[in-house]
């Protein structure tokens, strides 16, 4: 059995040359709650477009989500919608609770290798997001849903056109995510697996597919402080 870890120790990620980070919740912390904007968003999308109450389409707009990886690919798939409208609108964000994070930067560009952003989201959003925590700069590209055909993690499929793109040899790879299940994969692919979790967990509110269960054995490390944890391998 996998035993979870808590603190990165610079020798067990001494060959790794490939960082790859997810964005939202893992590259700012959860509490900064950027995401809820966009969540309310895209209620607000699927309200209009299906003329519901902002309380059926919130649960649509999870069940999507829960089904397909994403709420957009759930309405790809039934409604036939465009993508690109649903990520302008989605993304359509206040981005200043977010500031420039100069350890953060500083531990990324002192890592050695490669770092990668690995998002469901957007280039755009991901470039405004990086920016605004001057962390973008850090980065040697950014794998966003649109490169990923609108097919979203936990896909096996996107992981391995990610891999593929950029020859990632997963044995010297690590990925940064915040849901448990897109480590599934990359684990798999025997890349060591890094989940972000709030501060204050215990008294944070989270969906339940945010918390980690007692059958996490895809989880090498868990952490609080993505920064903390950086700067302690280099």
């Amino acid at each position: 059995m996998n035993q979870t870890k808590t603190l990165s120790e610079p020798s067990d990620f001494a060959g790794i040359r490939d960082w790859v980070f997810d964005l939202d919740n893992t590259l700012y912390p959860h509490h900064v709650d950027l995401f809820a904007q966009i969540d309310k968003n895209m209620t607000a999308y699927v309200s209009a477009l299906l003329q519901m109450e902002r309380e059926d389409a919130r649960r649509l707009q999870k069940q999507y989500y829960l089904e397909h990886g994403t709420t957009l690919q759930g309405l790809m798939i039934h409604h036939g919608i465009d993508p690109s409208d649903f990520l302008e609108k989605a993304h359509a964000i206040d981005y200043s609770a977010l500031t420039p994070q100069p350890e953060l930067a500083a531990a990324i560009k002192a890592l050695p290798g490669r770092k990668f952003i690995f998002t469901n989201g957007s280039v755009k959003h991901a470039q405004t997001t990086a920016g605004a925590l001057g962390i973008l700069d850090g980065f040697d590209d950014i794998f966003d849903i649109v490169a990923a055909d609108y097919v979203p993690k936990p896909a096996g499929s996107t992981y391995d056109k990610f891999m593929s793109l950029h020859r990632v040899d997963t044995k010297k790879a690590v990925m940064f995510e915040d849901l448990p299940r897109n480590l599934t994969v990359p684990k798999a692919l025997g890349m060591k697996t890094v989940l972000l979790v709030p501060q204050n967990l215990e008294t944070t509110i989270v969906e339940w597919w945010e918390r980690t269960t007692g059958e996490d054995d895809h989880i090498d490390y868990v952490t609080d402080d993505l920064t903390a944890f950086l700067k302690a391998l280099v």
